[in-house]
């Protein structure tokens, strides 16, 4: 019997193709509007990714550098992602937009006790919002995709949680670094369009739980806090020389 957390609606992969798949070794690897993250064996992942988004299993994260003109109407971003990853051999991968320049991309490991995360991210803040801002299109680009991979399982509750505290992390970054929504110039939390990908493990015996309690839920919020606030930090201050500051 397939089990449907590999087979996720719109995966273009066959259970014929998946069975013959090569994972590939773990590593960052940079080839032209591409980021590849390589997990290096198959994990389980939760995310809201326009491409892989849920949960589900796979051995990929993909970043796919975009312009305004590659995502205008009527173009669908959806299906213009997926096809772009068919195109380089990663149907299976999640799949991310940015318009960051993908070689600012930030990574940091932390290691607590015998549990790691490594965290890798792209931070735009030309998008930058408030949680709870009025909804509207947004007259700029930027956004802030996320990747943090643990080295322990994770069950489906924890997951989720892991997930809420990358959020929680990603936010604080943003309002400790003093920047204001583009529409309501109130302190902002992140921008319009971010995305969060948690992967572990695809192991059975997932910790139950990844909350602040626990050396799951440090290395997590420590990864993605360090991250972020490096990248945040670098998109800062290339705006601030762009102005002439």
């Amino acid at each position: 019997m397939s089990d449907p957390m590999s087979e996720p609606m719109g995966d273009a992969m066959t259970r014929a193709n998946a069975a013959s798949h090569v994972t590939p070794a773990a590593g960052v690897r940079r080839d032209g509007r591409w980021l590849f993250v390589h997990l290096g064996a198959p994990h389980r992942l939760a995310s809201w990714a326009i491409v892989g988004g849920g949960l589900r299993r796979a051995d990929t994260v993909a970043w796919l550098r975009v312009c305004d003109a590659d995502l205008r109407p009527p173009v669908d971003a959806r299906r213009y992602l997926a096809d772009q990853l068919a195109s380089a051999g990663c149907s299976g991968a999640v799949g991310l937009l940015t318009s960051r320049d993908l070689d600012a991309y930030v990574e940091h490991a932390v290691a607590y006790q015998d549990v790691r995360a490594r965290c890798i991210t792209t931070v735009g803040l030309g998008n930058a919002l408030r949680a709870g801002d009025p909804p509207g299109a947004s007259a700029r680009i930027g956004t802030i995709n996320t990747l943090c991979q643990l080295s322990t399982p994770l069950t489906d509750n924890a997951l989720l949680e892991a997930l809420a505290l990358a959020a929680e992390a990603r936010a604080l970054v943003v309002r400790e670094a003093g920047v204001a929504s583009q529409r309501s110039g109130l302190p902002a939390s992140g921008t319009g369009t971010d995305c969060i990908v948690i992967a572990a493990p695809d192991r059975p015996r997932g910790a139950a739980y990844a909350g602040k309690h626990t050396a799951i839920g440090h290395v997590i919020g420590a990864s993605v806090h360090d991250a972020t606030r490096r990248g945040v930090a670098a998109w800062q201050d290339e705006r601030a020389r762009s102005l002439g500051r």
